[in-house]
């Protein structure tokens, strides 16, 4: 993940600076370990649009992450090109294999359902900058409902990680809200405190969760999901 002009106190690990937060030199891995390389017919396909804490990052291995989980037990074909400090706004244009929404709207099979995970990284938006977050949430959220109408829009609130909550967080967490609302997508709140309290569920950089920190956020994923009849 991305840290800019954040005090010592409240920053993220200094890990997770080198190399653009890893989005420049770590390649995703877009879909579950085992999984064939295109769906059965009549498979669903769920793209899950993300940054470290949808890749995975932390997790012993990929099938471990929330996405794979959940995918698992549903029976769906993950695609799942999330990148490490990625945002609305943050890192945008370092993605391996272009953008994700391009890669996501362009992708054969067309999805089924697309569950959006993305602003993690934006709580740390330099606040001189913040203008532009709001627009570019509309931004992505607008283009996936156009170019993929059919498709089940999912948009959960940003995750967080810290016992500490920036103002900044709670402004995003309004933000994607509002926007999702007004694509009328499908919304999952409480997520930026699904891990909160709980250091144990964190990995060594004390900054992404590890196995059982992702099973905990599938496991309240799930119970959302089933709420929208997925």
């Amino acid at each position: 993940m991305h840290r800019r002009g954040i005090p010592r106190p409240v920053a993220i690990a200094a890990v997770a600076i080198g190399c653009l937060a890893l989005v420049a030199c770590t390649m995703p891995v877009t879909s579950a370990p085992g999984q064939a390389a295109s769906p059965t017919p009549g498979q669903v396909v769920a793209a899950f649009y993300g940054d470290s804490y949808t890749r995975g990052t932390g997790a012993s291995s990929p099938e471990h992450r929330w996405s794979s989980i959940v995918a698992a037990e549903r029976g769906w074909f993950e695609f799942n090109p999330s990148v490490d400090g990625l945002g609305y706004v943050i890192n945008r244009g370092f993605a391996p294999g272009g953008d994700l929404v391009d890669q996501i709207v362009d992708h054969e099979p067309p999805p089924d359902v697309v569950i959006v995970t993305m602003g993690l990284n934006d709580a740390f938006h330099a606040p001189e900058e913040a203008d532009d977050l709001e627009p570019a949430i509309r931004a992505d959220l607008e283009r996936l409902r156009a170019e993929l109408p059919d498709a089940r829009l999912i948009v959960v609130e940003p995750f967080w990680h810290q016992h500490e909550r920036l103002a900044s967080l709670d402004r995003l967490i309004g933000m994607v809200e509002d926007a999702a609302a007004d694509v009328d997508a499908d919304y999952i709140s409480g997520a930026s405190r699904w891990l909160q309290g709980h250091p144990e569920w964190m990995s060594a950089d004390a900054v992404h969760p590890n196995d059982d920190g992702y099973a905990e956020i599938a496991r309240r994923m799930d119970a959302e999901l089933e709420r929208l009849g997925l």
